[in-house]
């Protein structure tokens, strides 16, 4: 099974690309080192307060899929520099 997912966050805390993406290299790195995921920024790349970011995770059940995916949203909405926008999700 395969998860995909698109989230929106809100950068409060960036005031330049350099501090966003400066955000955005640590908790990705961190998400795939914690998680079963892939993670990659895919829009709002020229935007210093906002980002767009896909997941995806791969496992042999749809519960064990869905279980790494949310402990990864979790860890990632758990960040204090930024909010969460958007979230969805959709089934391979």
């Amino acid at each position: 099974m395969i998860v995909y997912a698109e989230v929106e966050f809100i950068i409060h805390t960036a005031h330049s690309l350099k501090e966003k993406r400066a955000v955005l290299q640590r908790m990705t790195m961190r998400t795939k080192q914690k998680f079963n995921v892939s993670v990659a920024e895919i829009d709002h790349q020229d935007v210093w307060q906002r980002t767009r970011l896909a997941i995806v995770t791969v496992a042999s059940s749809k519960e064990a899929a869905d279980r790494e995916m949310d402990h990864a949203l979790h860890y990632l909405e758990s960040n204090p520099q930024w909010e969460m926008l958007d979230r969805w999700r959709e089934y391979l």
